[in-house]
């Protein structure tokens, strides 16, 4: 008995020390597989501090470990990565890997189903190319796919079939082709499956939603045909639907009345028949329905009234026919009634016009008739207001210059009468267009139209309008596109740019016009004839010709007499080398140096130096530096920034500013922009830098250059705020404070990655060791924190306050400073103020995002929140910057 005993005690100590060894076996290729990873990735936050901390690894940053130090999860995302990914493979006990927003490429590794734990894998946004390996379908326990906006070809596979406990499959935005498999519907843990910008063909399998809680279904821009399941609204979970752009038909079904919760429909440009069902009132949470583009047809019903939460109707371009219900103007919160190219009639509904948020209002391409109410203007923020080609009678109403937002006025193709308002020229926001034509409009033509500077496209043809063209029009100096066709016009046109530039087609039939762009000459002021009648084309060839010659040879002459001018002079300078040129004047770099190494064959500091004083060169100005941009001989490019003359106190301190360049030329983040040298001249600091060619976060929020072919989306944005988060926490973990936080002191490289600018000079002037004072170092305005008043000190939530105010640029697409916020108001009292002016948080948001998806404005609306954290007046309230970035990553991770 003594001996069994022994016997089991050493058989347990022998498989207990077995265990403890596999532990250990276990975590020591967690480790080594970590560092070959940080190895073959570059991850920068896996540093050499974090390697040799190889005793615990995971507290690494973007680590997560069980109980069992086994990594069971690894954040990477938005951090420009690249390489092999394999090595993942290695790491059993993993659950979560999120390797989103990088530049990884090639086929995804087959290898990933060995990973036999695997919940939640994130691969989107990357070059992944190649077809999806049939692999994945082992991942049995997968919960979570997103393998989006890649350049993933060929079918889904059908081997993903075996994914049963799958919740959310998202394969947006790649050039998958194929048939959508009935699998799919038999997911029954399935919430979101969105394959939207595709190549997607055939029908969506029926069995949707059968066996499911389907939550979102987004399949827009495929080639999908066949009728919308009903199954999918069965169990009345949907959210959001969205099916844009593919070739589907059939009727709307009466079932989506049992989707409560359904806040989001977009069933655009497909082939749809049919009334919309009046079950449509049942959708307490409608926010925006639009069917445009199909061939849906009977009266508008007015259940939509019912639909407290409506913001967009959008029910453009089909077969409806009736008048829009009364009943229409009870929905509050509607901004946008789009109902063009139908075939509505009668009046234009006052109740519609009444609704305080009113934003847009297309009724054109119908049969309205009667008169424009003259409450037209009653909603404060109406932008658009289209009423062109229908039947209106009447004049247009004065009140029509409190529309005082208005973006775009369209009276065009209808029975107007009476005179144009002067009252217009108050609309100074008027800019896409103003178009009176095709109406019986006569008088004159306002000057007043004169003050709308911002308009590019006036139309005032085919009218009966008299007078001459007023001069004071030459005050629309935004205008480009300009048509007074077809009225009883007289005298000279005004010798105005976008006049002259327009083709005569502009102003044909106005027997009494003259002057260019017309082959008339106008009569003098002495009342001679001469040149009134039409004069041919070569008569004016020839006076032109003539003139050419003679400004020629005079241009000539003069050339040639300076040409020698300057060579008189050039000898004069020569010395014994004939080929050598004295340059006077020319500034003496005293002190530079570069941190680069491999740069310093290629910097020249002279040209650096001739860069910064032609303003040619010049690409910002912020409140402690100008910045040019600097070509070197060697075809290097640099961005050069020239302390202004408050910072120039530095300048008594080199050795002490050359030790903190240097030092911050180290620092190692990929969100801060580094200084890669430095030169000083006479007193001025030259302070070099990498060129950033997309500029700064601040040109793309409200710069419209035409030059620009590409504003950030969503996803973006939210990168873009997270990247900064992360830098401005980076510094405040080594005790720097930000000076200058603003969107023109953030950049973007040729990745749309974040860099936040003026590091150096956060640590050259810090008022907290007597380099600059408090009155120096304030920062730009509209992003200054309000306790820097009273506190006369730059603190660390003073920065929380400036990321926040950047925050809401992005979200909003707003300056901090705008007139239109009103006297003493900035952006963020402009947001705090939204419910005092009667405003929900959706109206705050850039529109162009918040409508494009649910998921985005959701995603926005959790984002508005942590901005109002970072602005709070109270500074102790604030969150430090650690804690911003941690909110802003959950948002990313909760709503996928």
């Amino acid at each position: 008995m003594v001996n069994l005993w022994w016997f089991l005690i050493l058989t347990l100590m022998f498989l207990d020390s077995h265990l403890i060894n596999g532990d250990n076996n276990n975590n020591n290729n967690n480790l080594l597989t970590l560092v070959a990873i940080s190895k073959e990735l570059k991850v920068i936050d896996w540093d050499e501090d974090n390697l040799k901390n190889t005793s615990n690894y995971c507290s690494w940053p973007h680590i997560t470990c069980n109980t069992n130090h086994f990594v069971e999860k690894i954040i990477l995302s938005h951090q420009t990565l690249q390489g092999n990914l394999t090595l993942f493979c290695s790491l059993n006990s993993l659950k979560w890997l999120d390797l989103s927003f990088n530049t990884f490429h090639g086929p995804i590794p087959q290898c990933f189903s060995h990973l036999f734990d695997l919940e939640f894998l994130d691969l989107s946004y990357n070059k992944f190319d190649g077809s999806i390996p049939i692999e994945l379908g082992m991942l049995k326990s997968l919960k979570f796919l997103n393998l989006s906006s890649n350049l993933l070809i060929g079918s889904i596979p059908n081997e993903l079939e075996g994914l049963v406990m799958l919740q959310e499959l998202q394969l947006y935005i790649n050039s998958l082709n194929g048939s959508i498999p009935s699998w799919v519907g038999n997911l029954t843990s399935l919430r979101v499956f969105t394959a939207y910008e595709n190549e997607l063909s055939g029908k969506i399998p029926e069995n949707l939603g059968a066996f499911s809680e389907l939550e979102v279904l987004n399949l827009h821009s495929n080639y999908l045909e066949g009728m919308i399941p009903k199954n999918v609204f069965v169990n009345g979970k949907l959210e959001v639907l969205v099916l844009t752009q593919n070739k589907l038909g059939g009727t709307i079904p009466d079932l989506v009345g049992k989707s409560k919760d359904l806040s989001n429909v977009r069933i655009g440009n497909n082939g749809f028949v049919g009334n919309i069902p009046k079950e449509i009132g049942n959708l307490g949470s409608l926010t925006y329905f639009e069917a445009d583009n199909n061939n849906l047809s009977g009266e508008i019903v007015e259940e939509f009234a019912q639909c407290s939460n409506l913001t967009l109707l959008n029910l453009a371009s089909n077969g409806f026919s009736g008048v829009i219900p009364s009943v229409f103007g009870d929905m509050v919160n509607l901004q946008e009634l789009i109902v063009s190219g139908n075939s509505l009639f009668g009046e234009i509904p006052t109740s519609v016009l009444s609704n305080k948020n009113l934003n847009k209002i297309d009724l054109s391409n119908n049969r309205f008739n009667g008169s424009i109410p003259r409450s037209v203007c009653n909603s404060s923020r109406l932008q658009y207001l289209l009423l062109g080609q229908n039947s209106l009678t009447g004049e247009i109403p004065n009140e029509i210059g409190n529309c005082v937002k208005l973006l775009e006025l369209q009276l065009g193709g209808n029975y107007l009468t009476g005179t144009i308002p002067p009252e217009i020229g108050k609309i100074k926001n008027l800019q896409i267009a103003l178009n009176l034509s095709f109406n019986h409009l006569h008088g004159q033509v306002p000057p007043d139209l004169g003050k709308l500077d911002k308009l590019v496209s006036l139309d005032l043809s085919n009218n009966q309008l008299t007078g001459d063209i007023p001069l004071a029009l030459k005050g629309m100096l935004s205008l480009i596109d300009v048509n007074f066709a077809n009225n009883h016009l007289t005298g000279p046109i005004p010798s105005f740019a976008p006049f002259q530039k327009s083709p005569n087609s502009s102003f044909i039939k106005n027997e009494g016009l003259c002057g260019y762009p017309l082959n008339t000459f106008c009569e003098n002021s002495d009342g001679s004839q001469a040149f009134h009648h039409k004069v041919s084309y070569k008569t004016v060839l020839v006076v032109i010709g003539s003139c050419l010659l003679v400004f020629t040879s005079v241009t000539i002459v003069v050339v040639l007499f300076m040409m020698r001018e300057k060579q008189e002079q050039m000898a004069k300078t020569v010395g014994k080398d004939d080929e050598q040129v004295i340059e006077e004047d020319k500034p003496l770099v005293i002190l530079g140096n570069v941190f680069v190494e491999n740069l310093k064959q290629a910097i020249d500091f002279n040209a650096v130096v001739k860069a910064t004083l032609k303003d040619s060169n010049k690409i910002s100005s912020g409140t402690f530096s100008t910045i040019y941009k600097a070509e070197m001989p060697s075809g290097l490019t640099l961005s050069v920034k020239r302390l202004k003359s408050v910072d120039k106190t530095i300048l008594h301190h080199q050795n002490k500013m050359i030790r903190e360049l240097e030092r911050l030329s180290h620092l190692c983040h990929d969100n801060l922009i580094r200084p890669i040298g430095f030169a000083i001249y006479d007193d001025v600091a030259l302070l070099l830098h990498q060129f950033l060619p997309n500029g700064s976060l601040a040109r793309f929020l409200h710069e419209s250059s035409k030059e620009q072919v590409y504003k950030p989306d969503w996803p973006v944005r939210l990168s873009i705020a997270v990247g900064v988060a992360e830098g401005l926490a980076f510094l405040h973990q080594l005790a720097i404070i930000h000076l200058d936080i603003s969107s023109g002191n953030i950049f973007l490289d040729s990745n749309f990655k974040p860099l936040v600018g003026e590091i150096e000079i956060s640590k050259l002037l810090d008022p907290s060791r007597g380099t600059a004072s408090i009155s120096a170092v304030a920062g730009s305005f509209g992003y200054i924190p309000p306790e820097y008043a009273y506190t006369m000190q730059v603190t660390a939530p003073g920065n929380v306050y400036s990321f926040g105010v950047v925050l809401l640029e992005i979200l909003t697409t707003r300056a901090p400073v705008d007139e239109e916020f009103g006297e003493g108001v900035d952006l963020v009292k402009w947001v705090q103020g939204a419910p005092t002016r009667g405003e929900t948080p959706e109206q705050i948001l850039d529109a162009k995002l918040s409508t494009v998806s649910f998921s985005w404005r959701k995603e926005m609306l959790s984002a508005l929140k942590v901005a109002l954290l970072c602005t709070d007046t109270t500074p102790a309230k604030r969150p430090k910057m650690k804690k911003v970035v941690e909110m802003l990553q959950e948002i990313i991770i909760e709503n996928k």
